[in-house]
């Protein structure tokens, strides 16, 4: 019989509508993974480590030093950030990286704040370590006047950031870019999260993997950059988001020596280790030059606007995005105040599908105040969205 504490994990809303849209033969944009490929050489790459290389047994367990290196070098070009290597584990993707690090670092009586809506492996991974999750929300309408795509995004109150608080704390799990609104946390945000870090002595865990999608000029800034804060964060990244190949699974969590030395302790129990014919072709990629990151943002960009503005056609209020490839609408002005349902219904009315954002919330209040919004994925060939807006857009009067 599966643990009490587990009992409310027992299944994804990404599962249950994904399903649908195979069964109705919808357009997925519901699941966040891309409908293409990662870039020529990587893939090539990966081909060669299997065929012609035989680097396929085991790697070591803290990764292959390459990739190890190759973190370390890309943290140094785009960031300024000093890493040594042998500070970096290679993880069985984010995900993983995620749960070790949790369940290294937490146990029964700690506390982990967090913002809601999150990806929803946080509050499993916090359940699993047996400690408490506390949930900071990230309030709908907040204005930020960035660029012309100006629109209602997300942002939290910064008393009810420091109520979250206590001097059982353990963890602060930043998300940024933030999955699913879309948001990406200031400086000025970050360095009052890294405040209350340093205040209650807890320590800050960083999930980046959206790191090089931020739009209009919004910039990534990872929190170890900011001052006295490397000390006290692990930064966890991958390949999946950035290279186009979610299912390789490639991820890695950096920091100081004995903040990972915790997640390694653990991961070797969980996995030991994997993908190895990947992880030397994610070293090479990492180094590609800045047209690649460049052409990821400007092809995300013009997918972005063209999703944004097929919904705002169709009658949804539409938030901003500045990172991530997702976005939110408020299905109110159409008549439909139960995201839930209607992301269960959609595939039907429309054949697109979509995800409620009420399943990321931690509470009751904030799965109520997310009620009415849907997430949708862009990271999907042009043509897969203009089909997917043009069947949004006879969805006006099916409430």
């Amino acid at each position: 019989m599966l643990v009490e504490r587990m009992r409310p994990f027992t299944s994804t809303i990404f599962t249950e509508i994904s399903r649908l849209a195979v069964e109705t033969g919808a357009i997925n944009l519901g699941q966040g993974f891309p409908d293409t490929d990662g870039p020529a050489s990587l893939l090539a790459d990966a081909a060669r480590n299997i065929t012609d290389a035989g680097r396929n047994q085991y790697p070591p367990g803290p990764g292959m030093i390459e990739l190890r290196e190759a973190v370390a070098a890309h943290r140094k070009r785009f960031y300024d950030l000093d890493v040594d290597p042998a500070d970096v584990l290679v993880t069985v993707g984010a995900t993983e990286a995620i749960a070790s690090t949790l369940l290294g670092l937490c146990t029964a009586g700690d506390e982990v704040v967090t913002f809601e809506p999150y990806y929803d492996s946080y509050a499993a991974s916090v359940a699993l370590s047996g400690a408490t999750l506390r949930t900071v929300r990230l309030h709908p309408g907040s204005f930020r006047m960035r660029s012309s795509h100006d629109a209602p995004d997300f942002a939290f109150d910064p008393d009810e950031l420091r109520a979250a608080f206590s001097s059982r704390t353990k963890v602060v799990l930043v998300n940024t870019p933030h999955n699913p609104t879309g948001a990406v946390f200031s400086r000025e945000q970050l360095t009052l999260i890294g405040e209350l870090a340093a205040e209650f002595d807890a320590v800050v865990v960083t999930d980046e993997v959206y790191e090089h999608m931020t739009f209009d000029g919004t910039p990534h800034v990872p929190m170890a950059t900011l001052p006295g804060m490397a000390e006290r964060t692990l930064t966890i990244s991958s390949a999946g988001k950035t290279f186009s190949v979610t299912g390789w699974k490639v991820g890695w969590v950096h920091g100081p020596p004995e903040l990972v030395g915790a997640a390694r302790t653990v991961k070797q129990f969980l996995t030991f280790h994997g993908g190895a014919p990947l992880q030397p072709a994610v070293a090479n990629a990492l180094a590609l030059d800045d047209a690649f990151y460049a052409g990821v943002i400007s092809d995300l960009s013009r997918k972005r606007d063209l999703l944004s503005d097929g919904l705002r056609a169709a009658g949804f209020d539409v938030f901003a995005t500045h990172g991530t490839y997702f976005v939110v609408v408020d299905a109110r002005p159409l008549g439909f105040d139960d995201g839930f349902d209607l992301a269960y219904r959609l595939p039907e009315l429309c054949g697109v599908a979509a995800v409620p954002v009420s399943v990321f919330a931690g509470t009751p209040e904030g799965a109520e105040a997310m009620r009415p919004l849907v997430r949708f994925a862009f990271c999907k060939r042009d043509e897969v969205l203009t089909e997917a807006v043009e069947r949004l857009s006879g969805l006006r009067g099916k409430a």
